[in-house]
């Protein structure tokens, strides 16, 4: 096969679109490939993989298809590491979030007129990209004390304000106001044991429960919050409605709105988790809302800013996007040197690059272990800090110690989600597998649709192994590798399984996938990696043995 200049990644359903594309690519001469220029008889993944990785410039048409396809998520995941990547939106829709800081052209607009501006530009980038080799693939990091990037210190800032308007009562009922009102009371309660946002009290809001509909741009400057949550309760036949919007109070725009639903018989017993599920669904949209906010957002980074951008980057476990998260976390500490988010960010970046790249090294745990101290002296009541200290704790060695700060991190904030997650990755490191699925998955309902989900599957994955659940891993990391396909611990713990349970096929397309993932990476770098995972677990040598056994099914024969 002829390596094309272009690869054409996209959702079956956007067929007719990516055919434009491709003509108008083929017209200004170049080698397009797109799986429609398959011959009969060819073996669709090989010839897919050898154009993907051959490709000068790899085209990824994002729509609201083709973002939550996980063959496309994959093919954009590696262009992106080739630096082939040149994404184009083809309709409006919300990219995955590891490709907020790619630069994406807009062209839902272009019917595949030649003489477009914004086609041309997007046209030239791509010529850009075919006319010079691509980048190959970089070595795994080693990480060292430098210098943080240029930034004058500026505004700490912080976490975004909600106001939370008194619920509508659609069905009349007097039994139903009352539930209206009880309801918002136990929102901003739910909301206001959360790190990602401010909650004015209901006091400041119980003004407007009556009269006519207000202006919410004036409302907010009263109030000093950028969010609103309105809300409504009605009765539909057997069951009580509750239909919650978010609204950004400075353009009125919906940003967000769910129902949820409980039978009336069972309402007095389900109202408290009712309560919880509409403040877990509101606390991880506006997070997601501001993290694309801050992501976009080109200069004067708040702290709390740069504290987000970093904590993005911590969506995979390979180097680039790992040093991206410590340079963001460095800015923070450089905006704002007194602040113990910063440094507690950075010493849970610096720490997962120790855990996964670094060999064994006491002077660079205590490098780690400073920053931990530091952001703990300067915030010592933050859950949020003790979450991300505690987090660096678990990959430095130091269970134990992680274990306490983010026990008191639940404590102080129960609605934490990430207090969840470190809490139970503390929990299975120490062996105690059920109270570390336990706050797994308090994690996963705290925070639905994170774009970290994937990583609390990972960690389930090892609960189940620990506890000789083998089954149950190779479930959990399947649905870890749903959500990030090319989550490659996903790979390596779904190969462990596999091959404990004999499902040898299963296990060396795992490993293969691995190994295609992460080629920089070599079996002593697993093999370390590993070790500290599994360190106190029973199961180790086993987990061993069948890793490498997997790893050997998958070498090229001499």
């Amino acid at each position: 096969m002829t390596t094309p200049d272009i690869f054409l990644s996209y959702n079956r359903e956007d067929h007719v679109t990516a055919r434009r594309f491709a003509e108008a690519f083929e017209r200004e001469s170049f080698k397009v490939w797109w799986d429609a220029t398959l011959r009969s008889g060819e073996a669709y993944d090989e010839v897919t993989e050898a154009a993907l990785r051959g490709a000068k410039a790899v085209v990824v048409l994002w729509s609201k298809k083709s973002v939550v396809s996980r063959w496309v998520r994959a093919e954009a995941t590696v262009a992106d590491r080739n630096k082939t990547l040149v994404p184009v939106m083809i309709e409006p829709c919300e990219r995955p979030i590891m490709f907020e800081l790619t630069q994406t052209a807009e062209l839902a607009h272009w019917q595949g007129a030649a003489d477009d501006k914004a086609w041309l530009a997007f046209l030239s980038d791509v010529k850009r990209f075919v006319e010079k080799d691509a980048v190959p693939a970089q070595p795994a990091p080693v990480v060292q004390d430098v210098a943080p990037p240029p930034a004058k210190p500026g505004e700490r800032g912080d976490a975004p304000s909600l106001a939370v308007l008194p619920f509508t009562n659609r069905s009349g009922l007097p039994d139903d106001d009352v539930f209206a009102i009880g309801m918002v009371e136990d929102v901003i309660e739910a909301l206001s044991q959360g790190v990602n946002l401010h909650v004015v009290a209901s006091s400041a809001t119980a003004r407007f429960r009556t009269g006519a509909v207000p202006d919410l741009e004036a409302m907010a400057r009263q109030l000093g919050v950028r969010y609103l949550l309105e809300g409504n309760v009605r009765r539909a036949g057997v069951t009580l409605r509750v239909t919650a919007q978010l609204v950004e109070a400075a353009s009125g725009t919906i940003l967000w709105t769910q129902r949820f639903e409980r039978p009336l018989s069972e309402l007095a017993a389900l109202q408290e988790d009712l309560v919880l599920e509409v403040a877990a669904n509101l606390d991880a949209q506006v997070y997601r809302i501001e993290m694309a906010r801050a992501l976009k957002k080109p200069a004067d980074l708040t702290a709390w800013e740069a504290v987000t951008r970093s904590f993005a980057a911590y969506r995979q476990t390979d180097g680039e996007s790992l040093l991206r998260a410590v340079g963001e976390a460095q800015r923070a500490v450089a905006i704002a040197p007194d602040y113990g988010l910063a440094h507690a960010m950075l010493a849970m970046a610096t720490a997962v690059i120790y855990m996964f790249f670094s060999p064994d090294n006491p002077g660079e745990i205590r490098r780690i272990r400073g920053h931990v101290d530091r952001a703990l002296a300067l915030n010592p009541n933050n859950a949020s800090v003790l979450a991300y200290a505690a987090y660096a704790l678990c990959f430095i060695g130091q269970p134990e110690v992680a274990c306490r700060h983010a026990e008191r991190a639940v404590r102080l904030s129960s609605s934490a989600a990430f207090a969840h997650h470190v809490l139970g990755a503390a929990c299975y490191l120490l062996n105690r597998c059920d109270e570390a699925l336990a706050h797994l998955d308090a994690d996963i309902r705290l925070s639905p649709g994170s774009h970290v989900s994937y990583i609390t599957y990972g960690w389930k994955t090892l609960a189940h192994m620990s506890a000789g659940r083998w089954y149950e891993a190779t479930m959990t990391a399947e649905q870890a590798l749903v959500l990030e396909p090319s989550y490659s611990f996903g790979c390596v713990f779904k190969a462990i399984a596999c091959s404990h349970e004999d499902r040898a096929e299963e296990a060396r397309e795992a490993m293969v996938r691995i190994r295609e993932v992460e080629l920089q990476v070599p079996f002593v770098l697993w093999e370390l990696r590993l070790r500290r995972v599994f360190a106190r677990s029973p199961l180790l040598e086993e987990v061993l043995f069948h890793f490498q056994k997997a790893w050997a099914a998958t070498e090229p024969a001499s």
